[in-house]
């Protein structure tokens, strides 16, 4: 059993899900890139995914984080928590029913922004953090966009948090701080 979830319901079905195979072959949601062989039949009312040997994986949207409350999972793909609005109620109640199996765990990828929630979660022993920046996922961007972006956003402060994937506390030189 697995619990995906996003900022939105919205996010969850067209960038976790991406469903729109045949008119966007560069989406990369999972059923974008799954196999014929293995491919799991989406059941849009019941907001899951069902793979041939059983998997079952639902969507959820971190706006609703009593929806999490109850149902229970081996594994989370957990898609842009930084941006989640209740990301601390989302988060807990994800927890508590991520309970079964020997070790159940969570996937989290997000661009990092200095939320007490991300502050704490890289700051757990138990956490395995791997990073990644735009520069490494070039060959699957758009040529143009690429140029575009990386002309107006290298070196600033946005492109630090965008491109880099850094997390970026105090402005240099602001009069308040993100502790007061």
């Amino acid at each position: 059993s697995i619990a995906l979830v996003a900022p939105t319901a919205d996010d969850a079905r067209s960038v976790m899900l991406s469903s729109g195979r045949e008119h966007q072959p560069e989406a990369s949601g999972i059923l974008a890139v799954s196999s014929s062989d293995f491919y799991p039949r989406y059941e849009v009312s019941n907001r899951r995914l069902v793979w041939p040997n059983g998997s079952v994986a639902t969507t959820y949207s971190a706006e609703e984080p009593e929806r999490l409350r109850g149902p229970q999972h081996h594994f989370a793909w957990v898609d842009e928590i930084a941006a989640w609005a209740k990301h601390g109620e989302a988060w807990d109640q994800l927890l508590f029913g991520l309970r079964l199996g020997d070790h159940p765990q969570a996937c989290i990828t997000t661009t990092p922004r200095p939320i007490p929630l991300l502050k704490r979660l890289l700051a757990d022993r138990a956490t395995v953090v791997t990073r990644g920046t735009t520069y490494d996922n070039r060959a699957n961007l758009s040529p143009s966009w690429y140029a575009s972006i990386i002309t107006g956003f290298e070196g600033t402060r946005l492109g630090r948090q965008e491109l880099m994937g850094e997390i970026l506390s105090d402005v240099p030189g602001a009069l308040w701080t993100l502790g007061l």
